[in-house]
């Protein structure tokens, strides 16, 4: 029987793996002690790890006041509170602003609202792996209340002009929504000069936590609406959800384990430093651009990006096989298809998907070369199958 190639893990913009050994220890750790938790327990032997998440995102974030960082399961579930949450009240039939850039996590909430007739909805187009600040200002109408976007792309690693977005959209009383799943942890963010108005990121991507974390940033608690009731472990006697941040939007028992896991991973990033992270991964995928490109029949769809993320196909291949060999015959874990982010792809590709390869602080350079040449031995051979047909 064959042996397997060793895994070369390049899905990092999925989830991230390996984790540091730190994130680990922590999820163990907090398992391996009883809970701490303010107004739920009596005790004080354990860590509060809510606490510790919390001013660890807080520091590397730049967010402030700490509280108004809040907890959620993963980004997906912070735009939807945060959309759900902004659009409640009288805001019924307002317009909103996205773009083709954007994963699902925006996209499907958006237009199931559109369906309901409960927004009036328009998707801007992108242009270089942008959208540009006067194509937004343009799109602008007097009832436009809210615009949602990605800070970095998913597919082609391109990272948006939010601060200038920003300020036009305030310019004109807009609320600003960012999705940050991409970019926390890969480019340094500083929530206290950005002008947006929440900021949602995840967990388990270049923050090094474990599935099921996540958050937000919300700079005036008052403009979003809670959509959850429940028990907080504070002001008990009350049958009304607290206004106070974060148990404003904070329901039920935290995910200890996950959110121990979370600090561990900021504490990683924050020791590391965002400029060295971002450095390496600009080097690393500035070969792999360089080594794609030099077979004729690969595509790559952004040779400039910002992200540690290569999007490609090969001429001849469907997108799901050069998958399939990429693991089976070189144990490089990609990923391939729409990515859930389907405008994207209609726009660079007719829709039919592509690959992905995305890095993290672990890849090594030799794990880059080994993946280039597994992917120009490819395109040779669909090339000369091609040729010979």
């Amino acid at each position: 029987m064959a042996k397997s190639p060793p895994i070369i893990y390049l899905n990092n913009a999925a989830t991230t793996w390996p984790k540091p050994p730190e994130v680990l220890e922590a999820a163990r750790q907090s398992l391996a002690l009883p809970v701490f938790g303010s107004g739920r327990t009596t005790g004080s032997q354990g860590e509060d790890y809510i606490t510790l998440a919390r001013e660890a995102l807080a520091g590397l974030l730049a967010a402030d006041p700490p509280e108004h960082i809040v907890f959620t399961q993963n980004a997906t579930d912070s735009l939807n509170l945060l959309i759900q949450g902004f659009l409640a009240g009288n805001k019924a039939g307002c317009h909103v602003i996205t773009t083709e850039l954007d994963h699902n996590s925006v996209l499907r909430p958006l237009h199931e609202f559109e369906r309901q007739g409960r927004i009036r909805l328009t998707v801007l187009p992108f242009e270089d792996g942008a959208v540009s600040p006067g194509v937004v200002e343009a799109a602008l109408t007097p009832d436009t209340r809210l615009m949602v976007t990605a800070h970095g792309s998913n597919v082609l690693g391109s990272v948006q002009d939010i601060h200038r977005i920003g300020e036009v959209l305030h310019d004109h009383g807009i609320f600003f929504i960012v999705d940050g799943a991409q970019t926390a942890g890969h480019i340094p963010i500083d929530l206290k000069n950005l002008p947006v108005d929440a900021y949602a990121f995840t967990g388990h991507k270049g923050l090094f936590g474990i599935p099921g974390t996540g958050g937000f940033y919300l700079r005036d608690p008052e403009s979003v609406a809670p959509v959850r009731y429940g028990g907080t472990g504070t002001d008990s006697f009350s049958l009304y959800q607290p206004r106070e941040m974060p148990e404003r939007f904070e329901t039920g028992t935290h995910n200890y384990p996950g959110l121990a896991a979370l600090a561990a991973g900021a504490d990683f990033v924050a020791s590391i430093g965002i400029t060295a992270i971002a450095e390496k991964a600009e080097r690393q995928t500035a070969f792999l651009i360089r080594e794609l490109k030099s077979e004729s029949n690969i595509t790559i769809y952004n040779e400039s990006p910002s992200l540690p993320i290569v999007s490609f196909n090969i001429r001849g291949l469907e997108n799901d096989d050069v998958g399939f060999i990429l693991a089976r015959a070189y144990g490089v874990i990609a990923r391939t298809g729409l990515h859930c982010a389907p405008l994207v792809h209609k726009a660079i590709d007719e829709g039919t998907g592509c690959v992905r390869l995305s890095l993290s602080w672990f890849t090594t350079d030799e794990e880059c070369r080994t993946a280039a040449r597994a992917v120009k031995e490819i395109a040779q051979n669909a090339n000369s199958s091609v040729g010979s047909s």
